[in-house]
């Protein structure tokens, strides 16, 4: 499971990175936690970073149904995601023929500069930090919905990582959300967890937006690159987000 990621690199260097630009305000994460708005990179708008909520809801599916993770595996079978991996975004739509009315999902990417697993240890859950060693950012594949909410809208089910409701978030446009897709992890992470966040290869990144099916690319990152550390317990309350969650610490 992917349940936290950082993205504190400077926002100039995620538009050059990602060739996209912010047409707001962006803050540094070092603890992004499900529920929160957060930067993606969607098919539909593959020039701009977008701030969609992490954990997608389908559209067929009641508001407490968030999803922070999808298989890859399965991504084309699910009913939660296979619409969502198909392409259906109204961009998408057009170019097959199809109605601009066609609910709208697709895949994104969503920019981080590390992840947080957790190890069961004797004195309970130790959070550590994969990156890669200069700490540059990278993109983990998603997918991602957009629905009209309902009068009652709210999201359930993820007290384990979620940070509660973003009070950077406005009401009252439609709900848009994303899942981050997970796959075998790679030598590194399987010390730590069984499934890891699908990391990007640069080149990788436009056929994940575009192709027809790109799950080719739905592989464990080389571990070569990548670093592993224990990092403070205090990342696992949501409400803490500071610089210090991403040093290392003594275990």
């Amino acid at each position: 499971m992917c349940g936290r990621y950082s993205l504190f690199t400077p926002p100039d260097d995620l538009e050059d990175r990602f060739g996209a630009s912010f047409d707001w305000t962006v803050s540094p994460r070092y603890n992004a936690a499900p529920s929160q708005r957060l930067p993606v990179i969607t098919d539909e708008t593959p020039e701009t970073f977008e701030r969609f909520e992490w954990g997608l809801v389908p559209e067929w599916a009641d508001d407490s149904d968030g999803i922070i993770n999808a298989r890859a595996e399965t991504i084309d079978e699910k009913p939660s995601f296979r619409d969502a991996y198909g392409g259906r975004s109204p961009s998408a739509a057009a170019d097959s023929g199809g109605s601009l009315e066609t609910p709208a999902a697709g895949r994104c990417l969503v920019p981080a500069d590390g992840f947080y697993e957790w190890v069961e240890t004797p004195d309970g859950n130790r959070p550590y930090r994969v990156a890669f060693e200069d700490d540059r950012p990278f993109s983990m594949a998603g997918l991602w919905t957009r629905r009209e909410p309902t009068s009652d809208a709210t999201q359930t089910g993820l007290d384990a990582f979620g940070g509660g409701a973003d009070l950077e978030d406005e009401t009252g446009g439609p709900l848009e959300t994303f899942t981050v897709v997970t796959t075998e992890p790679n030598g590194l992470v399987a010390d730590l967890h069984h499934r890891m966040a699908v990391i990007l290869e640069p080149d990788d990144e436009r056929r994940w937006l575009t192709g027809d099916d790109p799950r080719d690319v739905l592989t464990p990152y080389p571990d070569d690159e990548l670093r592993a550390y224990p990092v403070s317990t205090a990342v696992n309350d949501p409400s803490v987000d500071d610089r210090s969650l991403v040093d290392p610490v003594e275990t």
